[in-house]
């Protein structure tokens, strides 16, 4: 427990009144060094600290954040949200503050990446540029290091606090119309490996330089991790448990059903110790693993405090993501199915209709066509329109998951018939 933040939880607990308060309190420690077209062009650093307080005089609440940590900061901080409380109307969806809890206990700092100079970052970079120069090529991109600290204090007696670190590294290669990217994103720094990630974007790099047209239609697709990531991140921002009883969403009167592929598992888990795992949620509840999807089966949704006391059901927050990979590799894969795509990454991504779950959006940095198991070239950007839940029934091979984020862990996929809509002009 950070000694700093329990003093001004102290102090700032014998200064309210209110009837109720719940305290968060983030300090931050960051280095991100930007690039472009082959230069270092910013340099961000410092240390930051937010400390927000939210007070109740019955269920009239206020709030106040401020981000200086002396005495006569904090009693300001007080009398600005008490002052609030006083001249706001009821929140019928007041929940008082969470009680003291249990809370895992996981390591999410790593000391490599706490430790990580920035004279070595820098050096990152520099690497970065001269392999593009050795191509006649530009590169971009950003390299990153960030520590967080989290304390939580409660009315009712809850108290939490964990810290967490983040690493990250990415890299966006162009020449002329070829561009492609990589990224890398860990709690630790100690697992990355600057040449191999090099070597990737080298490869992904050469591989698009013989570029043919592509028509738009149904067409079996291999989505690489980022991609799905980017896909799939919708898919879980539409899974709330009240928005679907509210009738807003696809997933309305699907708990306990049988509603995606049975290929498809989707899982937040405080045991993998490649992933990021924060024990309690900003509501303050502790993290545990469960499933969202088992098996096709949906077997839970996130739910707020307030929706869940209302349901009478326990409150749930995703805390990282998993996806359940397979065995098979990318080159069986191309074995599978007669011709396809290969995407590497998705931008743009919009919602066309939130209640059926419909989304569009682009490919971008990457696009491969296959035929009889091999690739044959590199085509044109392509729009998409598509139904994330949908795809999950056509989902004909999983590769093996790997880290695609700090909290995200994800496999390739093999899907069969994306819907391609339309091309693109970049």
């Amino acid at each position: 427990m950070n000694a700093k933040f329990e003093h001004i939880a102290d102090f700032l607990k014998k200064h309210i009144s209110a009837d109720d308060y719940d305290l968060r309190i983030t300090a931050t420690d960051q280095h991100e060094t930007r690039f472009a077209q082959n230069a270092i062009t910013q340099h961000i650093a410092g240390e930051n600290i937010d400390i927000t307080l939210e007070v109740a005089f019955a269920n009239k609440t206020g709030k106040c954040s401020i981000n200086q940590s002396e005495d006569d900061a904090l009693l300001n901080l007080v009398k600005s949200a008490e002052e609030m409380a006083r001249l706001n109307q009821p929140d019928p969806e007041y929940v008082e503050s969470q009680s003291a809890q249990a809370i895992p206990q996981i390591q999410n700092a790593s000391p490599a990446t706490q430790n990580l100079a920035p004279q070595q970052m820098v050096e990152l970079v520099k690497q970065s540029i001269a392999n593009a120069q050795k191509q006649d090529a530009v590169v971009s991109g950003m390299t990153e290091k960030h520590y967080y600290q989290i304390f939580a204090d409660t009315k009712n007696g809850f108290r939490g606090y964990y810290d967490m670190t983040e690493f990250g590294h990415s890299m966006t290669l162009k020449k002329d119309q070829v561009e492609t990217k990589v990224s890398f994103s860990s709690k630790d720094f100690a697992t990355f490996h600057l040449p191999a990630e090099l070597d990737k974007l080298n490869r992904q790099f050469a591989s698009l330089g013989k570029l043919e047209q592509h028509a738009a239609g149904r067409i079996p697709v291999i989505l690489k991790p980022a991609a799905l990531m980017e896909f799939y991140w919708f898919m879980l921002y539409m899974m709330n448990r009240r928005q679907a009883d509210e009738g807003f969403t696809p997933f309305t009167d699907q708990l306990g059903r049988q509603f995606m592929g049975e290929k498809f598992s989707l899982m937040s888990v405080l045991s993998d110790p490649e992933l990021l795992a924060s024990p309690f949620s900003w509501e303050n509840v502790p993290s545990q693993d469960l499933y969202w999807v088992k098996n096709g089966v949906l077997e839970n949704l996130p739910c707020p405090r307030y929706w869940a006391k209302q349901k009478g059901v326990q409150p749930l927050s995703p805390f990282n993501i998993y996806i359940p990979g397979g065995k098979t590799t990318e080159e069986e894969m191309l074995q599978m199915v007669p011709r396809g795509l290969i995407v590497n990454r998705f931008w743009y991504i919009r919602f066309v209709d939130m209640k059926a779950g419909e989304l569009t959006g682009m490919t971008r940095d990457g696009v491969w066509y296959f035929e009889n198991g091999k690739v044959q070239h590199a085509v044109n950007n392509l729009r998409f329109n598509e139904i994330p839940h949908d795809t999950t029934r056509r989902i004909l091979a999983l590769g093996k998951s790997e880290l695609t984020d700090g909290s995200v862990k994800l496999p390739s996929l093999l899907i069969d018939n994306f819907n391609f809509v339309d091309t693109t002009s970049f």
